[in-house]
Order: C-alpha cells, then sequence, then structure tokens
C-alpha cells in the first residue's frame, strides 16, 4: 500500500504538456485550458441585449400573463432608472400560486416575488467562469450588470453553447472520396483494364 508520502518518491507520470494550471471558481478548482482551446470570450460579445423586463410595481397576474405570452421561463426586474432588482422567475410564479391558495392572497406587485439576490455576471465576466457560474447555480439565465447595477444584457446556457461552438475550431472536410477504390491498390502500371 502507498502512502500519502510515497507518492512524492514515484517518477511523474505525466510529461510536461500533460501538465495544467488550476483556476479556482467559487469552491470548485478546474483546469485552465491550454492556450488556444479555450475561446476568450466575455459576457459583453455574447449577452443579448434586447430583453422583455418587468417592472416591480407591475400585478403579478400582468407579469405572468407577459411570461406565458412571450413563452419565456423569467424576466429580469428593473427599476425605473434600468438598475435591476432581481428576477420574476417560474418559481416565483409558483410562489404567488401557492399564496394565493392557502392564503387567499389578493394579486399582489411583481417587486414581492422577486428573487433579489440571483447570481449576476458583469460585461468582462469569461466564458469559462460564466460557463461554471451555471454550474454553481440553480438558474437559467445569468443578466448582466454594469458597474451601477443597470441591467446590461442576459446571457442563457444556451448562449454559452453557441459562443463556444462558434468559437471553437471544427475538423476541415476533405474533398476526396473516403471509399476504398480498387484501382487505388495498383500502380499505373499494373491496372487491368
Amino acid at each position: 500500500m502507498i502512502s500519502g508520502e510515497d507518492l512524492f518518491d514515484q517518477p511523474c507520470p505525466f510529461s510536461n504538456e500533460d501538465l495544467v494550471m488550476t483556476k479556482t471558481i467559487g469552491t470548485a478548482t478546474l483546469p485552465t485550458p491550454s492556450p488556444g482551446t479555450m475561446p476568450h470570450v466575455t459576457a459583453r460579445e455574447m449577452m443579448v441585449r434586447n430583453l422583455i423586463t418587468l417592472s416591480p410595481t407591475m400585478d403579478a397576474l400582468e407579469a405572468l400573463d407577459v411570461l406565458l405570452r412571450q413563452r419565456i421561463s423569467g424576466a429580469p426586474v428593473v427599476d425605473g432608472d434600468g438598475h435591476f432588482v432581481g428576477v420574476f422567475s417560474e418559481k416565483s410564479c409558483m410562489k404567488f400560486v401557492v399564496g394565493m391558495a392557502y392564503e387567499n392572497l389578493p394579486s399582489i406587485p411583481v417587486g414581492d416575488l422577486t428573487d433579489k439576490n440571483p447570481p449576476t455576471i458583469s460585461e468582462e465576466t469569461d466564458l469559462l467562469t460564466i460557463a461554471q457560474t451555471f454550474l454553481d447555480a440553480a438558474c437559467r439565465r445569468l443578466p448582466v450588470l454594469d458597474s451601477e447595477g443597470r441591467l446590461r444584457g442576459q446571457i442563457s446556457r444556451r448562449d454559452v453553447m453557441r459562443a463556444v461552438r462558434s468559437h471553437m475550431e471544427t475538423p476541415v472536410k476533405s474533398n476526396t472520396p473516403t471509399g476504398l477504390y480498387l484501382s487505388a491498390i495498383f500502380s499505373s502500371d499494373d491496372r487491368r483494364v
């Protein structure tokens, strides 16, 4: 049996090319991609800017209608100055439904049901950090805020997948046929016609 101390006396099975640096994000330590393997893309480059937003004073039933009509699972809530207040989501709607059913609540303002502490990112947040944030948090979208807390855009999980796919190299397709022709086995002198 090998102890922890014995491991230091063992030859390293990896070459220098196999060794990678690590980056700590939240509670997870991830390998840092080798140069050229992960695109350097920021939230500013991939965020959606044209968003459906809600006001904190909007009636919750009206907000529910907006989500249903627009076929979206949630929307950022912003005040009159464009400052981010939180997110009104399907989960917020479930709180509203339960409150109405059990407590006979009348409709209430969106601000009372808004998740006021969702994960957010800045415009300079890099792609790897965005992906890790999605892994760490149970959310579908990340609001992108400027330094003064104003909503600038939003990034979904699908936006991350699109960014990775559009920036990663794809194999070059060859125009030569991949099938084996018997004539290729013979030299030009040996071919029988």
